[in-house]
């Protein structure tokens, strides 16, 4: 695992556009270009972390650290993002990615980490429950992909 560059783009972008057609991990619904993506990164970095995962010399998966609003109340505050290509799944990537981003959100000295989580995605609640997030709240029937209402669990981990 190692801070994502700029040349890692294509490969976040691949994983990312992978989820958008095949998973409700993510509520966009058309694939992203690349110039896209270019922005997306440019608005990370300092506090807000881009990381990546590689198995044997490939990006296997991506996590970011985002601004959770534009408020300066929310300062301390960091919304968390973990993508992990569909081949790496269920082989300890998106753990490992986890634990990059909180040691780097405490590095960074935030005091909580947000995730929304689609309520089908058992595998994703099951991974952030087992690094302490907790369901602060279900938003019901907030979102609609492949055709289908989505409840979204908003989840919260208060870092120390």
């Amino acid at each position: 695992m190692r801070p994502a560059l700029q040349g890692d783009l294509e490969a976040i972008t691949d994983i990312y556009n992978e989820a958008i057609l095949t998973t409700t991990a993510t509520f966009d619904t058309e694939p992203r270009t690349a110039a896209d993506r270019l922005e997306w990164f440019r608005s990370h970095g300092g506090r807000f972390a881009v990381l990546v995962a590689e198995v044997d010399g490939r990006i296997a998966g991506w996590a970011s650290l985002s601004r959770w609003s534009d408020r300066t109340a929310y300062d301390d505050t960091a919304e968390t993002s973990v993508y992990v290509g569909s081949q790496y799944r269920g082989r300890g990537v998106g753990g490992r990615l986890y634990e990059g981003l909180i040691a780097a959100a405490k590095q960074h000295k935030f005091h909580t980490l947000l995730a929304r989580v689609a309520g089908e995605s058992a595998a994703s609640l099951r991974l952030h429950a087992r690094f302490g997030f907790r369901n602060v709240g279900t938003m019901r029937e907030v979102g609609r992909k492949f055709g289908r209402l989505l409840d979204v669990h908003l989840l919260q981990l208060m870092l120390e």
